[in-house]
């Protein structure tokens, strides 16, 4: 078998070093070398400071002690996303991590609950979530330390600080054979077929290798300025197109969730790390200048800052071959999806997964190319609709950006979700899908979208039943979350944090 001897990563940061880390963790390094170039001129983007639940199974799929990452990173819990002033000013809702409800006898959930709204029962559905409860509340306990519990359903991610964790990983790497190389980029080599057979650095090194991974960001150094793969731009549903971040100091109780807060021209974020706490505000220069941004998001702040007003312009989109010949795109090279609901690494990870699924001899047979070109695709696709459900949904028309969301263009995939949905709040969930039932129930609800009908299997259960399971089962999560501990505090006894002055 022609056998790949060589793969050259270009790029560190977060997506580099994951790459790195999950090829070390697979490839046997006598078999196949794994290089990475980068160099300390280039910094990263930095603002993936927010995970979902995925995150964490990459964490222990890699043999990583998930309290040595946690202590090491100064990482802090994330149960969920709390969005403010999205379906209209001075509301907010949560979209939760893990279980939504249990089943009642056979029946869905959703089904069940929502037969009991429609009789008048008062249920927030946000009431059936430990997540939403514990973050409500300001609480914390890892599930797997509460199973067999009310709250044993959760699930949770981290809020980490994206620099400690590329050194982390850097780490991991270099122990498993790893070699990095410091050198800045300026061409490559090509075979006679197309296939880059080099990276030409700028001190005239040639770094030879036998497939190449692009994690050089939106620069895309490989997969467009190399191969010129294309690019699907999706800025008729995505229209924001730059954002500003700044950290500040810790300020407050360091809350288990992240914060999403609707602005004028687009959104901002906060997020809680160890010592310190993550703003960013993301907007469509097309609705507010640079200047008006700068101002929006830093007279939004709630601590002194700690570093100056960073401007990021991007394109929301994606590659039209995130594999093309011998080079694969992760990350921002491959395409991007504003942060809203925290994806970016994930598809770092997923992109890098399926690279693994189906490695490649020499050849990189176009059909698997394809298949992962058509996998990659739906994951971004799918990020996508589920971005722009908060925005076409939302009820605000307080400003030039909010109305224009209001008569949005929408994708078919998420217009046919949206009409699934409506008619008898069935979700559709393709195999391997990110989000779940819960997730698009959770941000439905949150957004005022609730189905004209619940499905007629559900009327098998009498409404008394399903009245009393549901006071039980709301019943049974806030007792239980009184008695846990604060995230502060949580953090405090696990790892010696001291707790931030209120």
């Amino acid at each position: 078998m022609n056998s790949i001897k060589k793969i050259v990563i270009l790029g560190g940061g977060v997506s580099g070093w994951i790459a790195a880390s999950m090829l070390a963790a697979q490839v046997r390094r006598d078999l196949c070398e794994i290089e990475l170039i980068e160099s300390e001129d280039i910094g990263s983007v930095g603002v993936g400071e927010s995970t979902i639940p995925p995150v964490v199974r990459l964490i222990t799929s890699l043999g990583i002690d998930e309290e040595d990452f946690i202590r090491e990173t100064q990482a802090c819990y994330k149960l969920g996303i709390k969005f403010v002033d999205w379906r209209s000013k001075n509301q907010s809702y949560f979209h939760p991590y893990g279980a939504l409800g249990q089943r009642i006898g056979t029946q869905d959930f959703y089904q069940c609950w929502l037969k009991a709204t429609m009789a008048g029962g008062d249920y927030p559905l946000q009431d059936f979530s430990p997540c939403s409860v514990m973050a409500a509340q300001g609480r914390f306990f890892l599930p797997a330390q509460a199973m067999n519990t009310p709250i044993g359903g959760a699930g949770y991610a981290i809020h980490l600080d994206a620099k400690l964790v590329a050194a982390y990983l850097r780490r991991y790497a270099e122990a498993r054979g790893v070699v990095r190389s410091e050198g800045n980029y300026v061409a490559v080599e090509r075979r006679d077929n197309g296939f880059i057979s080099a990276l030409v650095l700028a001190d005239g090194r040639k770094i030879e290798g036998d497939f190449f991974v692009d994690c050089s960001g939106f620069r895309a150094l490989l997969i467009d300025g190399a191969m010129a793969a294309g690019f699907e731009d999706w800025a008729q549903y995505l229209p924001c197109d730059r954002a500003i971040v700044v950290k500040t100091g810790a300020a407050g109780s360091r809350m288990p969730y992240t914060t999403a807060t609707a602005r004028k021209a687009g959104w901002s974020w906060r997020i809680p790390l160890r010592n310190a706490t993550g703003h960013g505000y993301v907007y469509s220069s097309r609705f507010c200048s640079d200047t008006e941004a700068k101002s929006t998001l830093l007279g939004n702040l709630d601590a002194p800052r700690i570093n100056d007003p960073r401007l990021i312009s991007f394109k929301a989109g994606r590659r039209l071959e995130f594999w093309k010949n011998n080079c694969l795109a992760l990350g921002l090279a491959g395409g991007f999806v504003e942060p809203l609901e925290s994806t970016a690494i994930h598809l770092i990870a997923r992109g890098m997964d399926y690279f693994l699924r189906f490695f490649p001899d020499l050849e990189c047979e176009p059909s698997l190319r394809r298949e992962y070109n058509r996998r990659m695709a739906a994951d971004y696709q799918e990020v996508r609709d589920f971005i722009v459900l908060h925005y076409c949904t939302s009820e605000r028309s307080d400003s030039d950006f909010w109305r224009w969301c209001q008569t949005m263009p929408l994708p078919d995939s998420l217009r046919e979700r949206i009409e699934l949905f409506k008619g008898h709040g069935i979700v559709r969930e393709e195999r391997d899908e990110l989000f779940r039932s819960a997730s698009w129930q959770s941000v439905f609800e949150g957004m005022g979208i609730r189905p004209a009908k619940y499905s007629p299997r559900v009327d098998n259960i009498e409404l008394a039943q399903i009245n009393e399971n549901l006071k039980l089962a709301r019943s049974a999560i806030l007792n239980m979350v009184k008695t846990l501990p604060t995230h502060d505090d949580y953090l405090a006894g696990r790892f010696g944090v001291p707790v931030v002055d209120q």
